[in-house]
């Protein structure tokens, strides 16, 4: 398994940690609300809203909870504004880094984000020094053991998928962000589960790394991860399976 795709199985797992930590809720009630004010409090006809409330419900997110967050931001409620900010960058080993943000202080926030990447034998780089490397997508994973490569393959592609690869013990389907909801719904429809599903910034190409470079790589993901404010990082690296055979998560 390539380690990009490692990287959404170790997420996976946490996300049930942060959960408890109140992490997630918080990162996902600044989605909605920053979702509802772009686009309207009417996840019928705001797609990033409606998928915000996927995630939120997920996650076991009291509805209270969303109906509070799409409020603030439609304006019904007071709260905070919140701005959403990208961070570009360089991970060890010459990995490029794509770090979206939502904060109410960017002043500070890009100040933490510079110290976790000095840290970690990383740095900051100019607005676009690393954004033409990634492309959106939509991408769905799914364990490998629910269902036949033929089979899926044939599913996805009806429902307008670009391309499906086996990546250890899962799939990765891949689609435009236009076409996401329809693969996304085909598979439902057809009761297949996925392990993570999302529109994301997908690495065009990938920068293999050692084993030295993997183990920081893998902590400061998951030190960026953790930050209050970062809402996603994408990276291109990818560690063969024999270095990630070596490495603890």
């Amino acid at each position: 398994m390539s380690g990009h795709s490692k990287w959404h199985s170790i997420k996976h797992k946490k996300a049930a940690v942060d959960a408890r930590r109140g992490q997630l809720f918080t990162k996902i009630i600044k989605e909605i609300t920053v979702a509802a004010r772009l686009g309207g409090g009417d996840p019928e006809t705001n797609p990033r809203l409606r998928m915000a409330i996927q995630n939120a419900k997920g996650a076991n997110m009291p509805n209270d909870n969303i109906k509070r967050a799409i409020m603030k931001g439609t304006g019904e409620l007071p709260g905070t504004i919140i701005e959403e900010v990208v961070y570009e960058g360089y991970g060890p080993g010459g990995v490029a880094l794509y770090i979206e943000v939502m904060t109410d202080n960017k002043n500070r926030t890009v100040a933490e984000i510079r110290h976790i990447l000095s840290k970690h034998n990383g740095n900051l780089g100019a607005s676009n020094s690393v954004a033409w490397k990634f492309e959106k997508k939509g991408i769905i994973y799914i364990p490998k053991e629910q269902i036949d490569e033929d089979t899926l393959m044939t599913l996805i592609l009806d429902a307008g998928a670009e391309d499906m690869e086996l990546d250890g013990s899962l799939y990765e389907i891949k689609t435009a962000p236009g076409d996401f909801d329809n693969v996304k719904g085909a598979l439902e429809t057809s009761g297949i589960e996925f392990e993570n599903a999302e529109i994301t910034m997908h690495p065009n190409t990938s920068v293999k790394v050692d084993k030295k470079h993997a183990e920081q790589l893998l902590k400061i993901m998951e030190k960026l991860e953790d930050h209050e404010d970062v809402q996603h990082v994408y990276a291109d690296f990818d560690i063969p399976d024999e270095v990630m055979e070596q490495i603890s998560p």
